[in-house]
């Protein structure tokens, strides 16, 4: 296109040269040759007024219309006495016109230039505009897995590594608030994943479906991860308050929102862990599960407890397997009170489900997944039981550090699990084999001092435990564990 200025210099001298064809006539006069110089016929059938202003507009129509073929490939040479003055105006509109938005493109640019460059630089591939269908998705076989559950506080890396050792095949991090994920806080220490642990989940929790979605994409994008869980079994009164974790059971459809906007960015498993219900009076589980199977859930763990009983009786198996019947191609599996080989042979056969999940069975005896997997108790000594806590204090250091505040956070959490530690009875002072998990025996004496002193349910015997492998704690130490109302100070 040609400058404005120019051709306007061209446009007032009006006798600029022309060039000329082969014929000897130029392009202009080839235009105004073929453009009509008569009145049409239909004008003639009008009045004198309706057929001057038909006609003004007819030649305003072709002025325009000539204008832009000069405009096209403009030579001022073009420009000559031959085109009309019509046609000239309608060249200097049309040129002003150009201008204008020549201008508004280079302000665009100027606006486009001064922002920020977008994060992702490169070509587009086909797996940034095409989805996976669901069977090209990630799938894990869960069937006849033991499960290690996700553990507030005490399931921690440390510990899931010990669980690793004695033969969990998987293995999930502790709860993580969405929310608290996206905001930046320290809930990312909790999805830190060691690799020892070879098929890992990261449980999510919250009440919204979109920052339950993004979350889900962030953690694909970002971590290491072979599936995300759901929590929908948190009985805390904070979170259930939220309409967090729990609550969740009593509101299907917005539940149905968060595993439907989860599985749309998931290319991995999506699983689900719940109760029973909310209340004694009413189960839930059974009529979600065949909801989840639609909406796509991959796997759906069952704790035999509502909400309401927490831990005052026992699991309820009986209903774990109506839920197993319920989830028909999906894998269900059943969590609550396994916590010997014979609990987990009789479990599974009793409620037909595809695996078990193992919470405060591993927590008071970790290695319950040789048990399991050896069909055998093992009668450990205390000598055997302070090599699996200093090599909890060795995982701790790698993980939290070896500095002041590392010894401290690592003694901290060593005394959450020691909390549930001395509820164990060594098999060879047993009466009955197995102990069952609700089982609280009185005050005895062990086979020595030390397993004596593993016994004891007294904290301050736990910071005993506690100095033998990290020395003496600081002064003013205080200690409370999370889960009951005994505290050291």
């Amino acid at each position: 296109m040609a400058d404005s200025a120019e051709i306007e210099s061209s446009l007032q001298a009006g006798t600029t040269k022309c060039d000329t064809t082969s014929n000897g006539r130029s392009d202009v006069e080839k235009i105004a040759v073929e453009a009509p110089t008569e009145e049409t016929d239909l004008n003639k059938d009008l009045s004198p007024e309706t057929a001057n202003a038909n006609s003004q507009n007819e030649r305003k129509g072709e002025a325009k219309i000539k204008a832009q073929y000069l405009l096209v490939d403009y030579k001022p040479s073009i420009v000559s006495e031959y085109v009309p003055q019509e046609t000239k105006d309608a060249m200097k509109r049309l040129l002003e016109q150009n201008d204008l938005h020549k201008g508004k493109q280079e302000s665009k640019l100027t606006e486009v230039a001064s922002e920020p460059p977008p994060q992702h630089i490169g070509c587009v591939t086909d797996e940034d505009v095409i989805t996976l269908r669901p069977e090209e998705k990630k799938k894990i076989n869960f069937s006849d897995k033991l499960y290690l559950a996700p553990l507030t506080t005490v399931g921690n890396l440390p510990f899931r590594r010990i669980c690793k050792t004695f033969g969990a095949d998987v293995t999930c991090s502790e709860m993580a608030v969405a929310t608290s994920v996206l905001q930046g806080k320290s809930e990312w220490a909790l999805l830190k994943r060691h690799k020892s642990e070879d098929i890992f989940g990261i449980q999510l929790c919250g009440s919204h479906f979109e920052p339950m979605t993004r979350c889900a994409q962030l953690i694909q994008e970002t971590c290491d991860v072979d599936f995300i869980d759901i929590n929908c079994g948190c009985p805390i009164e904070l979170i259930f308050q939220k309409g967090e974790g729990c609550a969740l059971m009593g509101r299907s459809s917005r539940l149905g929102q968060i595993v439907r906007g989860m599985k749309s960015v998931l290319e991995v498993p999506l699983t689900l862990k719940m109760r029973t219900g909310i209340s004694d009076s009413k189960n839930l589980a059974h009529t979600l599960i065949p909801k989840l199977r639609n909406w796509g859930v991959d796997l759906v763990t069952v704790h035999g407890r509502s909400r309401e009983q927490r831990y005052t009786k026992l699991a309820d198996w009986d209903y774990i397997r109506r839920c197993s019947l319920a989830g028909t191609t999906m894998p269900v599996f059943g969590n609550g009170d396994v916590y010997s080989f014979e609990d987990a042979n009789h479990f599974k056969s009793l409620s037909g489900v595809s695996g078990l999940m193992v919470a405060r069975g591993a927590l008071i005896k970790p290695w319950i997944f040789t048990e399991i997997k050896e069909q055998r108790h093992w009668d450990i000594s205390s000598s055997e039981r302070m090599d699996i806590l200093r090599q909890f204090v060795n995982n701790g250091f790698e993980h939290w550090g070896s500095d002041h505040q590392g010894v401290e956070t690592t003694r901290r959490f060593l005394l959450e699990w020691l909390s549930f530690l001395h509820r164990y009875i060594p098999v060879g002072i047993l009466e009955r084999v197995p102990q069952k998990i609700n089982e609280r025996p009185p005050y005895y004496f062990a086979r020595d001092e030390l397993e004596t002193l593993m016994a004891s349910s007294n904290c301050g015997d736990w910071i005993k435990i506690s100095e033998m492998l990290l020395g003496p704690v600081p002064d003013n130490f205080v200690f409370l564990p999370k889960h009951k109302a005994n505290a050291y100070k």
